[in-house]
């Protein structure tokens, strides 16, 4: 028998840390079953009944801060989060995470991500010399930084955990395996010549994002031998719990490796084929809809772009493939620097470096680029102003434009902003403009949160959409 049964009126008590509260069952019950505030419904918890009774009422002692209680109470009562003064943020998110509300907490705090309503909700500032690598977003809204051979991991607060160092092997990609699991790709250090790829350094390992231990290496073995190998690219398929890498070694380790993430153990490796440089890749994309991985080598990495999809099934085949080497870098049709499949999975937009945005069929193989004149247009003066920026502050651009896509739109690096396309025509909507940390080398997009690093201060900004207004 629940609870509210058993109290007959649907009330409960709660007396925590001596101030106690009066509230009802359904309130308790939206917390959900997996909290703990939730489960307090369930005939098994608190075995053995309740302290007290007033009026028939049950009342149950939890022996916990109860000006943060107050304020999560009323968030369950109306969906609200009313932080008063003098009461510090991370106590209470400590307290949520106790009662299972940090989630509701996350989610009352900022509303559904939408670039369009975008707002800067913090600037981190560096603390890593040299320029930055790499920003991935957490699931749980928190982010890690990669610097030479260290990635920094902040939690949703945006405090530092303990960091991720490397031994001095240069970090190439991230990348969260859960939140609480962190992927690293780096370098092989100059030297390293073990065969086992011995230490750190080198491959691809899991660490910690809470305390910054190794807890495996991810091995690439060949006739049973492993192998030392540089890890470029990251990427998961959640639907067969697989881990993506484009790896290049000395001897024939050039490809894409395939990690079983339950075991840990090598699962595949999809060989570089001709023409196709794989193991140079520094983008990967799973698509589920074809079940098939993007595999984007681009210039100036290499001296021509190359996109692929590849087909992991026991004929492993290349099912698309573009590139433009040979292709003039004229100006209608220059390198292509980044690229991202769109999430309809028909097609695959590439950005070059001058801005330009340009479209690729992927239903047609070794098709031409569409470029969008609309792009050129409305990311001409960008240009012009990047160049000019970078004249001012004395140094060479260095920032190439990146790409991602994410609910339905499409966002772009370009120089210190990101811009916004909209619907099926890729339409301008919005333009975000962060802290003034100089041109953006890298950003990502999760846990309802936009993070943009920044190369010239090492500082990366957070930008969330705000819940919608209480009418």
């Amino acid at each position: 028998m629940g609870m509210a049964a058993k109290t007959g009126r649907g009330r409960v008590r709660l007396n925590v840390g001596g101030r106690v509260f009066e509230t009802t069952a359904d309130t308790l019950a939206s917390a959900g079953r997996d909290t703990m505030l939730g489960a307090m419904l369930d005939a098994s918890w608190n075995a053995g009944g309740h302290d007290d009774a007033v009026d028939g009422v049950a009342e149950y002692f939890i022996d916990r801060d109860p000006a943060c209680f107050a304020v999560l109470l009323d968030l369950l009562r109306t969906g609200t989060l009313h932080l008063p003064p003098g009461l510090p943020e991370p106590t209470l998110c400590r307290e949520a995470l106790y009662y299972g509300l940090l989630d509701r907490v996350r989610a009352a705090r900022a509303g559904e991500f939408d670039g369009d309503r975008l707002r800067l909700a913090a600037s981190v500032p560096g603390r890593a010399p040299g320029d930055g690598t790499a920003v991935r977003a957490a699931p749980d809204g928190g982010c890690c930084v990669a610097h030479g051979g260290a990635v920094r991991v902040y939690n949703w607060l945006l405090e530092e955990r303990r960091p991720v160092y490397l031994d001095h092997a240069p970090v190439n990609d991230a990348a969260y395996l859960d939140a609480a699991t962190l992927l690293v790709a780096a370098r092989e250090r100059p030297g390293n010549r073990r065969s086992d790829g011995g230490g750190v350094g080198g491959g691809v390992a899991a660490f910690s994002a809470l305390t910054g231990d190794l807890r495996h290496r991810f091995r690439v073995a060949h006739g049973r031998q492993p192998r030392s190998f540089t890890a470029g690219a990251l990427e998961l398929d959640a639907s067969s719990n697989r881990v993506f890498a484009s790896c290049k070694g000395r001897l024939n380790e050039y490809g894409v490796g395939v990690w079983d993430c339950a075991t840990g153990e090598q699962a595949d490796f999809f060989y570089e084929p001709p023409g196709c440089a794989l193991g140079d890749a520094d983008k990967l994309q799973w698509l589920d809809n074809t079940n098939t991985l993007m595999v984007a080598t681009m210039f100036p990495r290499t001296d021509a772009s190359f996109l692929t999809l590849l087909d992991f099934r026991d004929d492993k085949s290349v099912v698309w493939s573009w590139t433009d080497a040979g292709t003039p870098a004229s100006l209608e049709e220059k390198r292509a620097v980044h690229a991202v499949v769109l999430e309809d999975g028909r097609s695959v937009c590439v950005v070059n470096q001058y801005d330009d945005l340009g479209f690729l069929d992927l239903r047609k193989n070794a098709g031409a680029v569409r470029w969008s004149s609309r792009s050129k247009l409305m990311m001409a003066s960008a240009g012009k102003n990047k160049k000019a920026a970078a004249a001012a502050r004395g140094y060479e651009e260095t920032c190439y434009p990146k790409l991602a896509a994410h609910g339905g739109q499409l966002f772009a690096s370009t120089n210190d902003t990101i811009s916004v396309f909209s619907g099926p025509d890729h339409v301008l909507t919005s333009t975000l403009r962060g802290s003034g940390g100089g041109a953006i080398c890298d950003f990502s997009i999760g846990g309802d949160r936009l993070f943009v690093l920044h190369n010239e201060e090492n500082v990366f900004d957070v930008w969330e959409t705000p819940p919608p207004a209480i009418i």
